[in-house]
């Protein structure tokens, strides 16, 4: 049937063409779909950033889909250089007293060089996230080939490769299950006895060993390497249980297992390390990785796969999106890549709005480590910038998209972060800086080092930990979950405290400051990068001062802290605008004088986004002079760079700008075929970045705020975007038509007052509980 786009329209806004009736909580995938949740290929990956991931929060691999021989590379979360250490240099306690006033004399250089002689961390570095290994899989007298496609099925969570050879068709499907916690590989081949397959795992590890485990599996374990001066103390395992019909088995000569003869194949593939906690390093993986096979006897591929599905479709059907389709969408993902610049692909943006989704998803569980600057997936002992927790930005970035897409299970990990920095933390505070509380600066790793890394150019930035905090409120405020908030608030307590220990008295202005500090990464042009009271840190604290207090508040607890927030609060440095019209990123108007004028990093826009301190509506001159900032920034940066300025354009409510760095972003300069975010390198934050962006364009809250369509483009004309998110537990669908709003359905969860702001027209509605509410545009003016 054939339809206009009228029709198709009006057909969508009534559910009939691509919406189903609306969802229940919890489901709002549509029944059909313009935008196909699957990235597919027509041939097999030629380099990593050309394979497909699958994950489960703790085991992840990357599928290539080479016909003769298939390669899946294997990672398990835990499995980084190193074992537990304390870089607090000894020396810092002493040597801050006189880094301090030299900052404060403008003495930029002398200040530098003597804080890189003492107070950096001892190893300089942290340890590295790091490779487990591969599986290899050799098929024998696989020749020319046919009719081959390769996939990722976001929304089952499955990989697929799929061709002829011959008269054979061959089919190899792979899952990360969470339910499990395995690897599951199922290979066929049509007709009887054609399947014949070596089966290897090898890794690039330390003391690495092969051995037969029983008639029909292999184990392989190994020891982690040494990393900066800090000597490896983890051991890992990998197990590999094979299962068949039809053929035979045999162990080979080289330490690999042979099938003969087969129809079909299915391989589980468990692993563990001893890392018990950042602690703690007495685990026991060749055990583990028995346990895990044992359990998962009796459940066939099938199972598995369908166990996979289901558990992965409670968290990634809560969040449907349509904005549109064109001809594109019918062509391989990585020609939409290659085109996307010149062709209209409105359903590319949405497929890597939903890939982002499955991509924290499978990074990110309960009982796993935080999505990391690779997320899960990294193919190297020392990948770029150690893939680890780069805290003044990157980390947070990997969070922004988690709670309005429905995904508030996956920041369970990050929250878990922030309780074992906080003891680490506090260690640094006390021994470096003489002070309560708990401090983090711009980096961490498994271990959870807090010491300022990387020379004081880049980590003398004492307001990581801060940041994360702002991330352990928004969990709270989007959840209004009372015992969560009682659980996380001495967290949030102990940061502050530090700084109300360590901010300084900056004697030009009587303002309080941070100092040292820098603004990430930015050198301003006096002598180096360090300074006193950068804009970012005031907006930080400010923040996390408003929040701790509104916590302490809520619990009704520590009134004498409270009262110590507030004071500490009012005295911070304010925001300043410079001579060019900007935002000032320093106390001074350095920005002018700044050697990077198009620098990547935004940090002084964080009022902007993510936070809600400079508003187009509540502080319209300070807006304007975040707008000017941008406009000397320019829209073209790294990849999670990019990202951030989508976000900042978007709070500006100027949509059509905020889509044009988005196009930017899914153009092939800043994204691999496999839809991984080109920094380059792949970093996996401008994928969380971006797909928080699209979020931003459509719909934002504050408080009991919430903001329909802020920053619709043009190029999105006709839409929709069901079970997003606002704070104070309330689920928003928004539908839209020609560019207007055609109605938003609010499911609240609470009691409670919510103002819905449409451009400048607005109204309170009382909501109840349970009770949906749909708005039109008319309810509005």
């Amino acid at each position: 049937m054939s339809v206009s786009r009228r029709e198709a329209a009006a057909a969508l806004a009534t559910g009939t063409l691509a919406l189903a009736a609306p969802p229940g909580r919890g489901n709002a995938r549509s029944t059909a779909s313009a935008c196909p949740l699957t990235l597919w290929y027509r041939q097999p990956a030629g380099q990593w950033t050309e394979a497909l991931p699958i994950g489960n929060g703790r085991l992840g691999a990357m599928l290539f889909g080479g016909p003769a021989q298939e390669r899946l590379q294997l990672n398990e979360s835990s499995l980084w250089a190193g074992q537990p250490y304390d870089p607090v240099n000894p020396q810092a306690a002493a040597m801050l007293p006189k880094v301090r006033p030299l900052i404060f004399e403008g003495k930029i250089a002398e200040a530098e060089a003597l804080a890189n002689e003492t107070l950096m961390a001892r190893p300089l570095a942290q340890m590295p996230y790091q490779t487990l290994g591969d599986l290899m899989l050799d098929f024998p007298g696989i020749g020319a080939i046919s009719g081959y496609r390769r996939d990722l099925d976001l929304d089952k969570a499955m990989a697929t490769v799929r061709f002829a050879a011959g008269k054979v068709r061959h089919m190899r499907q792979v899952v990360a299950s969470p339910d499990h916690q395995l690897i599951a590989v199922h290979l066929s081949a049509s007709g009887s006895g054609r399947l014949d397959v070596d089966i290897g795992l090898h890794s690039p590890q330390r003391d690495v060993n092969v051995v037969a485990d029983g008639p029909s599996g292999l184990l392989m374990t190994g020891r982690n390497g040494a990393s900066s001066g800090i000597e490896g103390g983890l051991h890992f395992a990998a197990r590999l249980s094979a299962r068949w019909e039809g053929g035979r088995a045999s162990h080979l000569p080289d330490g690999r297992l042979g099938l003969r003869g087969a129809s079909a194949v299915t391989l589980l593939i468990a692993m563990a390390t001893s890392y018990r906690r950042f602690d703690d390093i007495g685990g026991d993986p060749i055990a583990a990785t028995a346990a895990t096979i044992s359990r998962a006897h009796g459940h066939d591929f099938a199972r598995i796969a369908a166990d996979t599905a289901a558990t992965h479709q409670r968290l990634f059907r809560r969040v449907a999106i349509n904005l549109g389709t064109s001809a594109a969408a019918a062509r391989p993902t990585d020609e939409r890549i290659a085109a996307s610049q010149t062709n209209d692909d409105p359903a590319l943006a949405a497929l890597y709005f939903q890939y982002a989704r499955y991509l924290l998803i499978s990074s990110s569980r309960p009982g796993g480590q935080p999505a990391n600057l690779q997320g899960l997936w990294n193919d190297s002992l020392n990948p770029p910038w150690g893939s680890k927790y780069t805290i003044n930005i990157n980390s947070e970035m990997n969070y922004w998209p988690a709670e309005p897409t429905g995904l508030a299970e996956c920041v369970t990990p990050l929250i878990e972060m922030v309780r074992e920095l906080a003891v680490t933390g506090a260690r640094t505070a006390r021994t470096m800086y003489g002070a309560r509380g708990w401090v983090a600066h711009h980096n961490s790793d498994l271990w959870r080092a807090t010491a300022p890394i990387d020379g004081a150019q880049f980590g003398l930035w004492p307001t990581g930990g801060a940041w994360l905090c702002t991330h352990l409120w928004d969990h709270y405020d989007y959840g209004r979950d009372r015992a969560y908030l009682a659980s996380i608030y001495p967290l949030m307590a102990g940061a502050a405290q530090f700084f109300l220990d360590t901010l300084q008295r900056d004697p030009a202005t009587g303002c309080l400051v941070t100092n040292p500090s820098m603004s990430p990464e930015n050198p301003h042009g006096h002598g180096g990068t360090i300074c006193a009271g950068p804009t970012m840190d005031m907006a930080i604290l400010r923040d996390l001062f408003g929040q701790t207090i509104e916590a302490a508040t809520i619990l009704g607890i520590d009134a004498a802290l409270i009262g110590e927030m507030r004071a500490a609060r009012e005295r911070l440095a304010p925001y300043r605008i410079g001579r060019q019209g900007q935002l000032q990123e320093w106390q001074r108007d350095w920005d002018a004088d700044a050697p990077e004028q198009n620098h990547r990093h935004v940090s002084h826009l964080y009022g902007l986004h993510p936070s809600h301190q400079i508003t187009p509506d509540d502080t319209p001159e300070l807006a304007a002079a975040a707008r000017r900032t941008l406009e000397i920034r320019g829209d073209r940066a790294t990849g999670w760079a990019t990202a951030w300025r989508i976000n900042l354009w978007a709070r500006l409510r100027e949509g059509d700008h905020a889509h044009a760095i988005l196009r930017f972003l899914l153009g092939p300069e800043r994204t691999y075929p496999n839809m991984f975010d080109a920094h380059p390198p792949f970093q996996i934050d401008g994928n969380f970045g971006g797909a928080a962006g699209i979020v931003e364009m459509l719909m934002t809250s504050r408080g009991d705020r919430i903001d329909l369509l802020p920053a619709l483009p043009r190029a999105w004309p006709d839409g929709h975007i069901l079970g997003l998110r606002a704070r104070g537990r309330c689920g928003v669908d928004l539908h839209w038509l020609g560019g207007r709003l055609d109605r938003a359905t609010l499911r609240p969860e609470l009691d409670g007052e919510r103002t819905i702001h449409l451009g400048e027209r607005h109204r309170t509605f009382q909501l109840r509980a349970g009770t949906p509410l749909t708005v039109t545009a008319k309810d509005l003016a």
